[in-house]
């Protein structure tokens, strides 16, 4: 399977925001895009100066939005079919779809630091979804589900910073987490305000209705 080997930071420059790539970094002083340090896109021509293209401006909200749930471009537009084919808004239809999947559930119950440990976690077998074992991160989690870190797994030194991560990002509204039982549940679907993410989704179904 492909896979971006390079430094995640870059992701974050050159999308210019943060996309929580790096897990705790990128809630300290040495993030990338905090430090202006670097406050440009990485790159021979990254300082460059030029007006973006509307095709540019499309295609930069939907490189961000796919890195930022580390999802490949085949996977990413197939999630985009499949949202057009559901009722209601399809912007939002994708959105919820990618916040349903069991890694970004995982982090988003303070499992893991960042999506990318949540998907490792995952693929080893680390947690139960409804007292069976699963290792597909891209399963979608449904109303009343319930994923659990079995008693052998709870010592993983990730999983006993999990109070602490879900203080420093919180727990969305349509999750309940459980830090001492190291179980969370689904308490329902997310809603578009629910995704506290700057994106413009709009644009996203712009460019891929061209």
């Amino acid at each position: 399977m492909a896979r971006y080997t390079e430094a995640k930071c870059r992701l974050c420059r050159r999308e210019g925001c943060k996309l929580f790539l790096k897990g705790d970094r990128c809630f300290s002083e040495k993030c990338a895009v905090d430090s202006h340090r670097r406050p440009y896109a990485p790159g021979q021509h990254g300082r460059a100066r030029k007006k973006a293209s509307e095709y540019a401006v499309q295609l930069r909200e939907k490189q961000k939005v796919r890195r930022s749930y580390g999802i490949l471009e085949r996977q990413f537009h197939s999630y985009f079919e499949k949202a057009e084919k559901q009722k209601g808004v399809t912007g939002t239809n994708l959105l919820v779809i990618l916040e349903r999947r069991l890694d970004n559930v995982v982090y988003r119950l303070g499992f893991a630091t960042s999506r990318n440990q949540a998907r490792q976690l995952v693929r080893h077998g680390i947690f139960t979804l409804n007292g069976r074992k699963v290792n597909i991160p891209s399963l979608q989690v449904k109303v009343g589900d319930s994923i659990e870190v079995p008693e052998k797994h709870r010592k993983i030194p990730v999983l006993e910073g999990m109070q602490d991560a879900i203080g420093r990002r919180g727990c969305p509204a349509w999750l309940e987490s459980d830090g001492t039982a190291f179980k969370g549940t689904v308490k329902a679907l997310p809603q578009r305000d629910d995704i506290q993410f700057d994106v413009k989704e709009q644009l996203i179904v712009e460019l891929y209705s061209k």
